[in-house]
């Protein structure tokens, strides 16, 4: 049928059922529509009729048709940027914060809310910026001392357990077989499993291979912040793992079987004096063979 005819008889409202179905499949069919809705919004007095098809149909030539949106450059460029936004909001931005250490290094990150994270060697911290004034909450791998500002619940999540605070100074230390909290200042809960505690300044939680005890100290933060790692009756391999850690080393053990408690420390600026200190109590000896690689002897029997 010709467009045309279709549109003199759909103005006279003389459409038929078939011709009223392809009236509505012509491309301009929403365009004609809109034309006389708009003209109705607009008219003069009560006495205000539709345009005839003459007068309809010269306005349709002097009106241009719309074109598809995407043949506009100004749109298409516009529309490429959305794109491009939408996918880097998507696959780049990412409100997770995560700031982790080498061997042999220390840092200090401040929070949203000001709060501070000193992170010891070869130690992992995660936080998600964007919630952070709803939920404070930091993931951590290895070892860091927390200085909380007061304010909501603030906790550290571990592999091992989670340490819950308002606003304290506190130690934490997860190691493969080695979780340790220490509360310097105000009170802190620890939860790991199934065993809760709360602690108040000076004391200590720890649970190593499984086996829980807690202990107390005088001191105002962890030593490792001075540059030197301390231990109370922790098992040797623990105390090598951490010289290997603070010195970016690979230790070698030869000739020994046991596994004895070491109480004491080391230093981390000076590598023999630190060799020393966890070998002599112990009676052991030790070769540096390389700046990598250092063996510790036993004796033989």
């Amino acid at each position: 049928m010709e467009k045309e005819y279709l549109i003199e008889k759909w103005l006279n409202d003389e459409l038929t059922p078939e011709e009223h179905e392809a009236f509505k499949a012509l491309d301009e069919y929403q365009f004609y529509v809109d034309i006389v809705e708009n003209a109705k919004d607009f008219k003069a007095s009560d006495l205000s009729k539709v345009d005839d098809f003459e007068t309809f149909n010269n306005k349709l030539k002097n009106t241009k048709a719309p074109k598809p949106l995407w043949t506009n450059p100004i749109l298409r460029i516009a529309s490429v940027l959305v794109i491009a936004l939408g996918l880097y909001f998507t696959l780049f931005y990412n409100p997770t914060i995560q700031v982790n250490t080498l061997a042999h290094q220390k840092t200090t990150i401040e929070l949203p809310d000001a709060s501070k994270v000193t992170l010891n060697a070869l130690s992992e911290v995660e936080y998600n910026k964007k919630n952070w004034d709803k939920k404070r909450e930091v993931t951590l791998k290895g070892e860091a001392f927390f200085q909380v500002q007061k304010g909501r619940t603030f906790d550290v999540v571990t592999s091992k357990g989670i340490v819950t605070v308002v606003g304290t100074e506190f130690s934490v230390k997860q190691r493969d077989h080695y979780f340790e909290v220490t509360c310097y200042e105000g009170v802190v809960k620890v939860t790991s499993n199934d065993i809760s505690e709360t602690l108040t300044a000076g004391k200590t939680y720890r649970i190593l291979n499984g086996n829980y005890s807690q202990s107390s100290t005088t001191l105002d933060e962890p030593h490792w912040l001075d540059n030197v790692s301390s231990f109370e009756k922790v098992p040797f391999k623990e105390v090598i793992a951490e010289l290997e850690r603070q010195y970016d080393l690979n230790i070698e053990l030869q000739n020994i079987t046991q596994n004895p408690l070491f109480t004491g420390g080391f230093v981390h600026n000076n590598l023999d004096n630190a060799l020393m200190s966890v070998t002599q109590p112990l009676n052991l000896t030790y070769k540096i063979v390389s700046p990598k690689q250092v063996v510790i002897y036993g004796h033989k029997k």
